[in-house]
């Protein structure tokens, strides 16, 4: 069985109508955090089984309710899920993927000495530090793993033209 995996983060409070078209294709959510409200994880959780952690902008609101990591399994792929890097234990023997947020930047990186597969799905809330608007799905087939990078368009707001002085 191959097991589809919406991967998101830094939602800050906004579901995209294009990010949740993609949820809807998959079989389970992974949500690395700053989420800003608990609506939000209720909708998510409608959607598919939803694995989450609490993000740094989550405190408010989530401590005591949302894990800051989490370890789970999709598969036979053992995953790991925090919303900073930093968080990550140093320790990852039992671990295949690790999937973290907060730099709103997309990465997905495999370490050549131990095999374990990084994943930052990047940002796909609002648009901050213009950043793209990125999300991922993770494929697992067994412990067989691939990610797609999904680029969410986004439209520019241009600012009006300064109008010359005449003479």
């Amino acid at each position: 069985m191959t097991t589809k995996a919406a991967v998101i983060s830094d939602t800050h409070g906004l579901l995209r109508p294009e990010v949740l078209e993609k949820l809807m294709d998959c079989d389970c959510i992974v949500h690395a955090g700053d989420i800003n409200r608990q609506d939000l994880v209720d909708q998510l959780r409608t959607i598919a089984p939803l694995h989450v952690v609490m993000g740094n902008n989550d405190k408010k609101w989530a401590e005591g309710i949302l894990p800051v990591s989490l370890r789970f399994q999709i598969e036979s792929c053992r995953i790991h899920l925090t919303h900073i890097k930093k968080n990550v234990p140093k320790d990852l023997t039992d671990v295949d993927i690790v999937i973290f947020g907060h730099s709103h930047k997309y990465l997905t990186k495999k370490d050549p000495d131990t095999g374990v597969l990084w994943l930052n799905p990047g940002s796909c809330g609002r648009r901050r530090f213009h950043q793209e608007i990125t999300m991922a799905i993770l494929t697992i087939d067994g412990q067989a793993a691939s990610v797609e990078k999904i680029l969410i368009p986004h439209q520019e707001k241009s600012l009006p033209e300064k109008k010359g002085k005449e003479k």
